[in-house]
């Protein structure tokens, strides 16, 4: 039989929670942007200004990029949130309202990025934490309403890509301790819900899962506190989801999980997704 071929045109999206870019920074991320040198680099939870971000990523990836950041500027997620997407490909125009109720939330960037596979809308999102049966929850719901139907726009408009911290786990295979879980922001079944709609009725991909059918995770976040870590009691909660013209070319995906506690520079690990044709 014939060897397969080797896709000709590649790119690499890698999206990461970085719990704090000045911190990431400091705990050793630049190290892996250079070994793993992507072509699209999505960001949640920066906490930085524009200007303290620009410099960060300037310093670690070097000239050539274009960094599109929803910085947050209500009193509420001020330093706790914003969203990034970075890349050296040629881009266009970049988009940071969803929802008038979270303008100046720091949750949701849009950017235009041209792929070997054509123009791609590239977005970061970071969806609320949550909280079951406080208002916090009521905000998390509210945001998925307002993710859900700019989903569906993005998906009938052309090539998307979507990349983030959905703070859900949707199966029992993506969450360690899922029967401790049941009722805890995260796991309940109405925002698990939101995914079964994403990936069914909307006809997004779940990219990891895709290619790791049926494993268990692999997790992508573990908590600071305690043994999580060492024990592997992980949450698989960052994704990225792409229409269908972009998840066939999928190639290979997998989380960067650090090798030891002391190495992690974040409490998320990175999501690495390679793409070709």
């Amino acid at each position: 039989m014939p060897a397969p071929k080797t896709p000709q045109q590649q790119f690499t999206v890698a999206t990461v929670n970085v719990n704090g870019i000045r911190a990431a920074v400091r705990r050793g991320m630049a190290s892996w942007l250079a070994e793993r040198d992507p072509d699209v680099l999505c960001l949640q939870e920066v906490r930085a200004p524009d200007e303290v971000l620009g410099a960060l990523l300037d310093e670690a990836l070097g000239d050539g990029w274009h960094v599109a950041h929803c910085e947050p500027t209500d009193a509420g997620t001020k330093g706790r949130a914003g969203v990034a997407v970075a890349t050296r490909l040629p881009v266009g125009q970049q988009r940071t309202t969803l929802h008038p109720r979270f303008d100046g939330a720091g949750r949701w960037v849009e950017l235009d990025v041209e792929t070997p596979a054509g123009t791609v809308t590239v977005v970061s999102v970071y969806v609320h934490t949550g909280e079951a049966g406080t208002e916090k929850q009521d905000d998390k719901m509210a945001f998925l309403d307002a993710v859900t139907a700019r989903l569906e726009q993005l998906a009938a408009g052309g090539t998307a890509l979507v990349c983030g911290d959905l703070n859900i786990a949707h199966h029992e295979v993506d969450i360690k301790n899922w029967k401790g879980n049941l009722k805890k922001s995260g796991f309940l079944p109405e925002e698990r819900a939101y995914l079964d709609r994403w990936f069914g009725e909307l006809g997004w991909c779940d990219v990891v899962r895709s290619l790791h059918p049926g494993v268990e995770g692999p997790y992508s976040w573990w908590s600071w506190r305690g043994s999580a870590f060492d024990r592997g009691v992980g949450w698989r909660i960052d994704y990225q989801i792409a229409t269908s013209q972009l998840a066939v070319a999928a190639l290979a995906a997998g989380v960067d999980r650090a090798e030891d506690y002391a190495q992690r520079w974040s409490d998320h690990a990175p999501v690495v997704v390679k793409y070709g044709w």
